[in-house]
């Protein structure tokens, strides 16, 4: 199998808890919290591990947070390539009102990186003792990252062969696309953006995908279409997977799921058409589960299997 790093600039620890109903201005009795490491990479190499494929995880990490994060990796068996900071790892809070079944997400500020703790996960990535055949780059930057930062990580994945696999948004997402990457997953508005293009159908963003695989910005580009599944587009492929009817319970984590189906899909051999249904299966396998479970294995097969009958995925 081909070797996958991921980077992650803006790691967390997630606590997730429930509370029997959400109202202002009351003490609200919660159950025992739940604590699990996050921020893209992370959770990529996560879900990863569930499909069967290790990966290496590179992220800053700081503080009493910044050792659990390290401690909840291990517990899953992730390879980690922690590069130590300053500033301690941001925690986040999910909280599920089981009087209605909503959740609500608290995402706190990441700590900043300096310019000299950059350096350090530039050099981390460059001291690998082989160049991986994927880098995995998802997530937010924190603060006191430009995206001119992501752009030099770019550079030097590419110079050393790596294939990069770009998840982020914003300037950063804007940035990394004109460099030019191997895969991106944005979603309809990031890919409106991108493209100067508005009001995006189904026609529409095929159209817009192809015009950044026309212009080397991306190689492969795997529209996210959220309850509506994905579209898939390269220079010979385009194709609309839909998303598999379940039961939604939550939807963190499931773009990065979504991720991990499809770099484990290229890791793997799978052709284009197949990776993206292993990526759509994932997805939708990670909101079947509360709070940042992410997926069942079990249910990303039987999504999988259900895809392929529907829609048998042709060459290429």
């Amino acid at each position: 199998m081909a070797s996958i790093v991921t980077l992650t600039l803006n790691p967390t620890v997630d606590k997730s808890t429930t509370a029997d109903q959400i109202v202002p201005d009351q003490k609200l009795r919660c159950a025992a919290p739940k604590f699990e490491p996050g921020g893209g990479g992370i959770n990529v190499s996560r879900a990863l591990k569930r499909l069967g494929a290790d990966s290496v995880a590179i992220f800053p990490v700081g503080g009493p947070s910044g050792t659990l994060l390290r401690e909840l990796l291990s517990q899953e068996q992730i390879q980690q390539h922690p590069v130590e900071t300053v500033g301690r790892t941001r925690e986040n809070f999910i909280v599920v009102d089981d009087s209605t079944g909503k959740q609500y997400r608290f995402g706190m500020p990441g700590t900043p990186l300096s310019a000299a703790e950059q350096q350090l996960l530039l050099a981390a990535l460059q001291s690998l003792p082989a160049p991986p055949d994927f880098l995995v780059i998802s997530g937010s930057l924190p603060p006191g990252v430009a995206p001119d930062f992501l752009v030099a990580i770019l550079r030097a994945a590419k110079a050393r062969g790596t294939k990069v696999v770009l998840d982020t948004s914003g300037p950063a997402l804007q940035q990394g696309v004109q460099e030019g990457v191997f895969l991106i997953k944005p979603n309809v508005g990031e890919l409106s953006k991108m493209t100067g293009e508005d009001e995006l159908d189904d026609e529409a963003v095929a159209a817009a995908a192809q015009t950044l695989v026309r212009e080397g910005r991306a190689e492969i580009v795997v529209v996210s279409l959220g309850a509506q599944g994905a579209c898939v587009v390269t220079k010979d492929v385009v194709d609309h997977i839909p998303a598999p009817t379940v039961k939604r319970r939550s939807t963190v984590g499931a773009g990065d799921s979504m991720v991990a189906g499809l770099v484990y899909g290229l890791a793997t051999g799978l052709s284009v058409r197949e990776m993206a249904r292993l990526g759509v299966a994932c997805g939708s396998a990670a909101t079947m589960n509360p709070g940042t479970e992410l997926f069942k294995k079990a249910d990303v097969d039987r999504l999988y299997h259900w895809l392929r009958q529907l829609m048998p995925a042709a060459a290429g």
